[in-house]
């Protein structure tokens, strides 16, 4: 069942939008869920960081840069599980590290991301993680738009669980917009 209270909540702070966007993997849609917004908004923080409270066991976690670092802080300070934050690619200066804090051989990682449209970003984490010695099974994110991430994380031996889908968002859009 979909959590009525986050959905009222992302729908009150106006992060779902109507009309015409770009998609960062090039597609195009009728809607969008501006995690900008969401993830600026302490009710949507309390809400996302208890409803993955839920989720969660003792593993430790690991945020996606960079929209998966606020998400990841606030479920740390709910759960008090620490963190690693995974890059998307390497950056040329500093330590260039991929996964930046503390990460132990063979530990249990869950990585945390805010919206999964293909998966890639989660995907490309999770290599990182496990390059760097994690363990990595499953991805958490926000809201999961349905469109292929849940099947592209399989084939990367992840398993996709979202707060809300796009239909849980949708449900009371307008007759055109499409989930």
């Amino acid at each position: 069942m979909a959590n009525q209270e986050l959905i009222a909540a992302l729908r009150d702070a106006d992060a779902v939008k109507y009309g015409e966007f770009e998609l960062s993997h090039g597609g195009t849609s009728n809607y969008y869920v501006d995690k900008y917004v969401f993830e600026t908004n302490p009710r949507c923080l309390e809400l996302i960081a208890a409803a993955f409270a839920e989720r969660l066991g003792d593993d430790k976690l690991a945020g996606v840069a960079l929209g998966g670092v606020p998400l990841v802080a606030v479920t740390s300070v709910e759960t008090g599980l620490p963190y690693v934050i995974a890059r998307k690619s390497q950056k040329e200066y500093g330590t260039a590290n991929l996964v930046e804090g503390e990460l132990t051989e063979g530990e249990e990682v869950v990585v945390i991301e805010d919206i999964a449209t293909t998966g890639q970003s989660a995907i490309d984490a999770a290599e990182a993680l496990r390059d760097a010695g994690a363990v990595v099974n499953r991805v958490l994110v926000v809201v999961d738009r349905e469109d292929g991430a849940s099947e592209n994380l399989a084939d990367a031996d992840l398993e996709l669980q979202s707060l809300v889908t796009a239909s849980d968002l949708l449900a009371d859009a307008p007759d055109d917009i499409d989930a």
